[in-house]
């Protein structure tokens, strides 16, 4: 599973599952740019361990749901790397909420981020993929897009548009010979995850077959696989890394 000489952008690189997908796909060969918004200390320190690895880390001040912002970011790593082979859209936030106490202000701002910046970064990086008849899109959505979750509309709502998403962008790149795959994580032990109550973590723990939660590594390894050419015949597909959270 080597990505030597690959090129890739992960977007929400910067913390949480973001920061393991792109020191995963660094450790396997691949050179790795990441946005930010405003943890830029962070993003910083992720480039230093990429480029400590040998490989070229940059860090991008960047909205996700800014067109704008992503075709500049797009540009700006074509230009610095040569080419850019690999997307990983993972940048997403949840203002969660009842569907009758929720407001237009928090279902616009998790739609913005999660559904459209994903739009946003297929859609500038597409003409360079198409331009050279490859590539590899990987998408994070999550087990809440397939089951739906009480008090997360707007979230779950976001994550089944990303599963959307990416069965027809799969077959409108395929003659291009670019993969487009979601992956779909149950609970992982983020740090945010971490800070919530106990009874919360184990009610998680109680619904997954294997009885434990996820790490952040378990979704970069599965990122770097689809990325890697031994998963070169695999497109449309949503893979779920939850556990048996979800079956």
């Amino acid at each position: 599973m080597q990505l030597e000489g690959k090129n890739a952008i992960v977007t929400g690189g910067s913390l949480g599952i973001g920061t393991a997908i792109a020191l995963g796909l660094a450790k396997a060969g691949a050179n790795v740019a990441l946005n930010y918004r405003k943890h830029a200390d962070e993003a910083n320190a992720v480039v230093a361990k990429i480029e400590k690895m040998g490989r070229k880390g940059m860090a991008v001040q960047a909205d996700v749901s800014s067109t704008s912002d992503a075709e500049a970011m797009l540009k700006k790593v074509v230009e610095e790397f040569g080419s850019i082979d690999i997307l990983v859209c993972n940048a997403g936030i949840n203002r969660d909420s009842t569907i009758w106490k929720m407001s237009e202000e928090q279902w616009d701002q998790v739609l913005d981020i999660n559904l459209k910046g994903y739009f946003n970064y297929i859609h500038a990086s597409a003409p360079y993929f198409r331009e050279q008849k490859s590539g590899r899109i990987i998408n994070i959505t999550s087990i809440n897009g397939l089951r739906g979750k009480f008090g997360q509309s707007n979230y779950s709502a976001s994550k089944a548009g990303i599963i959307g998403l990416t069965k027809a962008v799969a077959r409108e790149l395929g003659r291009s010979t670019v993969t487009v795959n979601a992956i779909a994580p149950g609970m992982i032990l983020t740090d945010m995850a971490r800070e919530l109550e106990q009874k919360w973590l184990d009610a998680a723990i109680g619904e997954t077959v294997l009885g434990k939660l996820g790490e952040c590594e378990d979704v970069a390894n599965l990122v770097v696989f689809l990325a890697s050419d031994i998963a070169g015949h695999i497109t449309g597909q949503v893979i779920s890394v939850d556990g048996g959270q979800y079956i």
